[in-house]
């Protein structure tokens, strides 16, 4: 493309910001021009206004750069994702800093409660592992933002010393400026939300596993009988993610010890009638001494329980080991070396 020789008072330089627009509204004739000054704010077309009143020469160059840059932008924008401070550098030089400041004001007002809205909708599992993982100033900053409810489900998956701790440092918050909000908000939606939404394929799998675990035994079977036949790669990662009363006997001693200590002595009995000798063998011996004898004693004197109730006593102890390798106090998968040694 030639370029336009540069005369007195007339510059070849790129144009920018609230010039660039007045040029390319000059450039499309008036009906264009009107039509699209129909969606500015009266503040925007008192300022474009006053800039073509006050423009100086612009030559063909200028306006054909403008023009390019314009249609490329355009193309690379056919999929784009905006945040706040794409608005931020949209108005400048459009805008005064004033006006400016009291958008994004607004602006970020809007989606930053939309954000702490967004990560109150996620389970509390997903926000309780990803808290964990970062500084106990930011897990008490996300936690004093989402909803209570949520926070309490959240605070209730977290170890007991970091939940205290964090309670703590939520008491002890003191106001934050703006702007040190604004790039804590920002990250946290870069690094939170937007990975979850990358993991959400992933994550399929884990929340169609925990809905199939709290089924009953018989409507589980069939779902996965179903499964196998219409899309077996799927069936085969469930039955890995999957955690039955059964499965018990395949957890580390430990882990077994630690789950039954929480399971009151009445739930154990119930859950353990109709098992095999085996089966029940291991479990007594995740029990203390005097539990097990007390277990034993009513296993071998008390009536027959309803079908019912055992079924409900098992899922109780089942969901508790989830609960716990949620909140990572027990492995569910084999432990190894330690599944040789016996209490």
């Amino acid at each position: 493309m030639a370029v336009a020789p540069t005369v007195r008072g007339v510059s070849n330089r790129p144009l920018h910001g609230v010039d660039r627009v007045a040029a390319l509204l000059m450039t499309m004739g008036k009906p264009a021009a009107a039509r699209l000054m129909k969606h500015f704010e009266p503040d925007e077309i008192r300022l474009i206004t006053r800039t073509i009143a006050e423009m100086r020469p612009v030559t063909t160059h200028q306006v054909e750069m403008a023009i390019e840059e314009f249609a490329a932008q355009f193309v690379a924008g056919a999929n784009i994702g905006g945040s706040a401070s794409d608005v931020e550098r949209l108005l400048a030089g459009v805008l005064p800093p004033d006006q400016i400041s009291e958008i994004m004001n607004d602006v970020l007002g809007a989606a930053n409660h939309s954000i702490w809205d967004r990560i109150s909708g996620v389970t509390e599992g997903t926000i309780a592992t990803y808290v964990m993982k970062e500084h106990p100033q930011i897990a008490a900053l996300i936690l004093s933002k989402v909803k209570p409810n949520c926070a309490a489900k959240v605070l209730g998956h977290l170890p007991e010393e970091m939940r205290n701790g964090v309670m703590r440092r939520m008491l002890a918050f003191k106001p934050i400026v703006d702007e040190t909000m604004r790039i804590i908000e920002s990250t946290i939606h870069e690094d939170f939300m937007v990975n979850l939404a990358r993991n959400a394929g992933s994550d399929t799998h884990a929340r169609i596993a925990d809905i199939i675990n709290k089924m009953e035994r018989n409507d589980m079977e069939n779902v996965l009988t179903s499964l196998s036949s219409t899309r077996p790669k799927s069936a085969e990662i469930l039955k890995g993610l999957l955690f039955t009363f059964d499965d018990i006997i395949n957890l580390p001693p430990r882990a077994r010890t630690s789950l039954f200590d929480q399971v009151p002595n009445d739930k154990t009995v119930l859950a353990l009638k109709g098992t095999d000798p085996e089966f029940r063998e291991t479990i007594l011996q995740s029990l203390g001494s005097r539990v097990r004898r007390m277990v034993e004693q009513e296993l071998s004197t008390s009536e027959p329980a309803a079908a019912r109730d055992v079924a409900e006593a098992r899922r109780v102890i089942t969901d508790l080991a989830l609960e716990m390798a949620g909140r990572g106090e027990i492995e569910l998968n084999s432990g190894g070396e330690e599944d040789a040694y016996v209490r």
